[in-house]
Protein backbone atom coordinates (compact mmCIF):
# COMPACT_ATOMS: atom_id res chain seq x y z
CA UNK A 1 0.00 0.00 0.00
CA UNK A 2 2.80 2.40 0.86
CA UNK A 3 4.63 1.52 -2.34
CA UNK A 4 1.52 2.45 -4.32
CA UNK A 5 1.42 5.78 -2.47
CA UNK A 6 5.09 6.34 -3.26
CA UNK A 7 4.55 5.62 -6.95
CA UNK A 8 1.55 7.95 -7.14
CA UNK A 9 3.36 10.79 -5.38
CA UNK A 10 6.47 10.37 -7.54
CA UNK A 11 4.29 10.41 -10.65
CA UNK A 12 2.43 13.52 -9.52
CA UNK A 13 5.66 15.30 -8.60
CA UNK A 14 7.50 14.48 -11.79
CA UNK A 15 6.02 17.27 -13.96
CA UNK A 16 7.26 19.92 -11.51
CA UNK A 17 10.68 18.27 -11.50
CA UNK A 18 10.76 18.12 -15.32
CA UNK A 19 9.79 21.82 -15.59
CA UNK A 20 12.46 22.82 -13.10
CA UNK A 21 10.10 23.94 -10.33
CA UNK A 22 11.70 21.48 -7.93
CA UNK A 23 15.32 20.41 -7.77
CA UNK A 24 16.62 16.90 -8.29
CA UNK A 25 17.65 16.77 -4.64
CA UNK A 26 14.12 17.62 -3.52
CA UNK A 27 12.41 15.18 -5.88
CA UNK A 28 14.73 12.20 -5.34
CA UNK A 29 15.23 13.05 -1.69
CA UNK A 30 11.50 12.77 -1.10
CA UNK A 31 11.48 9.40 -2.82
CA UNK A 32 14.49 8.22 -0.79
CA UNK A 33 12.94 9.32 2.51
CA UNK A 34 9.69 7.58 1.61
CA UNK A 35 11.56 4.38 0.82
CA UNK A 36 13.44 4.65 4.10
CA UNK A 37 10.16 5.03 5.98
CA UNK A 38 8.77 1.94 4.25
CA UNK A 39 11.86 -0.10 5.15
CA UNK A 40 11.76 1.07 8.78
CA UNK A 41 8.08 0.19 9.06
CA UNK A 42 8.78 -3.25 7.60
CA UNK A 43 11.50 -4.01 10.14
CA UNK A 44 9.40 -2.56 12.96
CA UNK A 45 6.54 -4.91 12.11
CA UNK A 46 8.92 -7.86 11.83
CA UNK A 47 10.39 -7.04 15.25
CA UNK A 48 6.94 -6.78 16.82
CA UNK A 49 5.98 -10.12 15.24
CA UNK A 50 9.16 -11.69 16.60
CA UNK A 51 8.35 -10.38 20.10
CA UNK A 52 4.80 -11.72 19.81
CA UNK A 53 6.06 -15.15 18.76
CA UNK A 54 8.57 -15.19 21.61
CA UNK A 55 5.88 -14.21 24.13
CA UNK A 56 3.49 -16.85 22.77
CA UNK A 57 6.20 -19.52 22.98
CA UNK A 58 6.92 -18.57 26.60
CA UNK A 59 3.22 -18.66 27.44
CA UNK A 60 2.86 -22.07 25.83
CA UNK A 61 5.89 -23.32 27.70
CA UNK A 62 4.55 -21.99 31.01
CA UNK A 63 1.10 -23.45 30.45
CA UNK A 64 2.60 -26.86 29.61
CA UNK A 65 4.72 -26.77 32.77
CA UNK A 66 1.69 -25.85 34.88
CA UNK A 67 -0.34 -28.71 33.38
CA UNK A 68 2.43 -31.23 34.16
CA UNK A 69 2.62 -30.10 37.81
CA UNK A 70 -1.11 -30.60 38.39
Amino acid sequence: MLLVYLIVMATLGYPDFARGKSSAAEYFGTIAISLLAIVLLYFNFRYRDWLRQKRDAENDSNSNNNNKKS
